[in-house]
């Protein structure tokens, strides 16, 4: 009889515990602020946060077809962008591509059967994949620019048309500038910067399929320097072997990700002069030894830390140094990620564009997760490989894409929480 007692006694107890333990939870949760979760504008009610803490600006930027004589024709890939400020917006894409129309669902059985055609819900083209869609060709890690076996395939004119390949844009999506004096020397151009911490805001533009970074006066009507040797690829102090992205420190130190084939990391100081470089090539896709890479990509730096900060894409790692080279740290992206494109503006984040799953992710400057947003789609906001991004100083973003073949322009909410936005870029101390 005791013995039944105490355990009816335990049994008890545990449900009074329980109970209590329920009822604390319940009364913190009943404390707790409507919309308290991870949400960009607290409070919102429904809704998918699809683009984050932004709003996407429809119909920016205007359609190429506006331009004489581009009736029929719309962008190519969308290789990068770079926002001097919200009036001055600049694109660059790999030619221009015949203006298409979703076509409707057909089957197509001699490939296999129950298939069709485009498939609904998702982009029906790519406008950088294999050797027909954007010129030059040869864009794969690994591929050589100078073998005819690689080069594009499809019929200069009709299947597309190398120019504009540099534009600008204003706040309203208006073409302002167009760079076409350049489009015959540019080979691929993969890049485009103006250093925050410039005063004479010289123009850089990162030419992979050249081998080679060139530097323009602002108004873009002046070639002043060439880094690289043009045409040659290498791996010492004058070549580079398809750089991709480049950034820079508050100093004028650059830093050049060398790139497809180069598999290193090379820093120049302020006038351009060669200083050093780090890297070996790896083996993909799990290399984890510290300084190999296999497609040495997206780069970036802290202006504070003076870290630099490496997407070995093909390894689906970050890796972190200082700016001699040395090794500090490393975090995994894992599969299916790639990440094409890094952003630091110094307040503490590491901002990380991603390809296959269509995120824009932000890290601490210690690799840890702090918020993601994106989704896969052909539909305003959403993206198809993201290759390049850019924030102007009204915190406006953009982001390029090499599929979908577009640039996109995002606006903040209203009410969006600040610290899930890019960063606006560093303002220099006077």
């Amino acid at each position: 009889m005791r013995k039944h007692s105490a355990v009816v006694l335990t049994a008890i107890a545990a449900f009074a515990v329980g109970l209590f333990a329920a009822m604390t939870t319940l009364s913190l949760y009943s404390q707790a602020q409507p919309g308290s979760g991870f949400a960009a504008v607290p409070g919102e009610k429904g809704g998918w946060d699809i683009t984050g803490p932004y709003d996407v600006a429809r119909d920016w930027p205007q359609p190429l077809s506006q331009l004489p004589g581009h009736e029929q024709w719309t962008w190519g890939a969308g290789e990068a962008c770079f926002a001097e400020t919200a009036d001055r917006v600049f694109f660059i894409q790999m030619g221009e591509l015949p203006k298409l129309t979703r076509p409707p669902v057909a089957a197509i059985p001699q490939i296999g059967p129950s298939l069709s055609f485009p498939v609904g819900e998702v982009p029906f083209l790519h406008a950088s994949q294999g050797q027909y869609a954007s010129p030059p060709g040869g864009g794969a890690p690994g591929a050589d620019p100078d073998d005819p076996a690689q080069a594009y395939k499809g019929r200069p004119s009709i299947d597309s048309r190398w120019e504009h390949l540099v534009l600008v844009f204003n706040r309203n999506g208006d073409i302002v500038e167009q760079w076409t004096q350049w489009d015959k020397m540019l080979r691929r151009p993969h890049a485009i910067y103006i250093s925050p911490y410039d005063p004479q805001k010289y123009v850089w533009i990162v030419d992979d399929h050249n081998h080679a970074i060139f530097k323009f006066t602002h108004d873009g009507k002046q070639l002043v320097q060439t880094i690289g040797t043009v045409g040659q690829k290498g791996a010492d102090g004058s070549h580079f072997n398809r750089p991709t992205f480049m950034t820079f420190l508050p100093d004028g130190t650059m830093f050049v990700a060398d790139g497809y084939n180069g598999n290193r990391v090379v820093k120049f100081d302020k006038n351009g002069k060669y200083v050093t470089a780090w890297g070996e090539r790896g083996t993909p896709p799990n290399e984890t030894r510290p300084n190999y890479f296999n497609v040495v990509h997206g780069i970036t730096s802290d202006p504070m830390t003076r870290r630099v900060y490496v997407s070995d894409r093909g390894n689906r790692r970050m890796q972190v140094f200082d700016e001699n080279g040395k090794f500090v740290d490393q975090w995994p992206f894992n599969n299916p990620s790639s990440v094409n494109f890094l952003y630091s503006n110094g307040d503490g984040a590491i901002w990380a564009f991603e390809d296959p799953t269509a995120k824009v992710v932000k890290y601490d400057r210690e690799g840890h997760l702090l918020y993601a947003w994106g989704s896969l789609g052909d539909y305003p906001g959403a993206f198809l490989n993201m290759h390049g991004a850019s924030v102007d100083p009204d915190g406006n973003l953009y982001v390029c894409e090499v599929g979908n073949g577009r640039v996109q322009k995002f606006t903040p909410r209203r009410g969006a929480r600040p610290e899930l936005m890019v960063g606006k870029p560093p303002v220099p101390r006077s």
